[in-house]
């Protein structure tokens, strides 16, 4: 029996998954599952996405969106920088401790294909969906949410992030997204974080990277150690001709040889200028 596949079309991916979701008893998960599709029919609402622009398969704990091309990619972020977090807050803030609904949520594009056969579950096929959904599970974005206290967190893909989110379209700011590293079974891809990267991740070292810094947060190296002295925190310490130099508020030890021919013996000690045995042209 031969199988033919439809042939893939082009459409976004939101991807949502609720954080902490098998932990919750079955009535916390039925409360939970029906605000995500309230939170996410507020999402689209929002975006301009009418029922026939959008395809949704439920997976629990989680919603995979497809949604049409026709619909810009700047409006679903939109949506989900602005719309998303206020329909949680909302919820959050009447909800009881147990019943309390955190999201993650990826926003990519690519090619994918239905499967034709009816009432299949999980009908989807696409090289570029199981690498969205490979986003959604990372641990990058699991630790983001766990550190902030805000209700959702937001990563889109390289694509994305490339044709629309550095361009600056109304209310996207690019500097608010940083580039991490993302290895998932044996996928590793890049992609863009919104707002400030997690700690512990060497997401950090790649993200300042692309931004040019050299550090992660833009932190300024140390100086490195000269001629066998150590750096402290009192100053930098450098060693000369066998003496010792010291910058910030400490002492000068030790015979020095002036730039000038000048040499000073014995020690100096910066602030209450002690000076002693001083030889050689003034």
């Amino acid at each position: 029996m031969s199988l033919s596949l439809a042939e893939p079309v082009n459409r976004t991916f939101l991807l949502v998954d609720i954080e902490s979701f098998s932990n919750r008893d079955n009535v916390e998960q039925a409360v939970l599952r029906r605000e995500l599709h309230n939170v996410v029919e507020d999402v689209l609402a929002g975006a301009g996405v009418e029922p026939n622009l959008q395809y949704q398969e439920d997976r629990g704990d989680g919603l995979i969106i497809l949604v049409s091309a026709d619909i810009p990619k700047a409006a679903l972020l939109r949506a989900l920088l602005t719309t998303a977090p206020d329909s949680l807050r909302a919820y959050n803030r009447v909800a009881s401790s147990s019943a309390q609904m955190r999201l993650r949520t990826v926003l990519a594009s690519g090619e994918v294909a239905f499967d034709p056969r009816e009432g299949t579950v999980g009908g989807l096929v696409g090289h570029d969906l199981n690498q969205a959904c490979r986003l959604l599970d990372a641990d990058v974005l699991r630790r983001a949410l766990e550190q902030r206290a805000t209700d959702c967190v937001l990563c889109v893909s390289t694509p994305v992030y490339e044709g629309v989110v550095r361009h600056g379209y109304r209310g996207l700011r690019p500097e608010e997204f940083h580039r991490v590293p993302v290895s998932v079974k044996k996928d590793h891809l890049s992609a863009w974080l919104h707002g400030p990267l997690p700690l512990d991740t060497s997401a950090a070292a790649s993200a300042s990277d692309a931004n040019g810094s050299g550090e992660p947060g833009g932190t300024t190296p140390q100086t490195p150690d000269t001629q066998g002295g150590s750096t402290g925190r009192g100053g930098t310490s450098l060693t000369v001709n066998g003496g010792s130099l010291t910058f910030g508020g400490s002492q000068v030890g030790g015979d020095q040889i002036g730039v000038s021919g000048g040499n000073v013996t014995g020690e100096v000690i910066m602030g209450s200028v002690r000076h002693e045995d001083r030889g050689g042209p003034r």
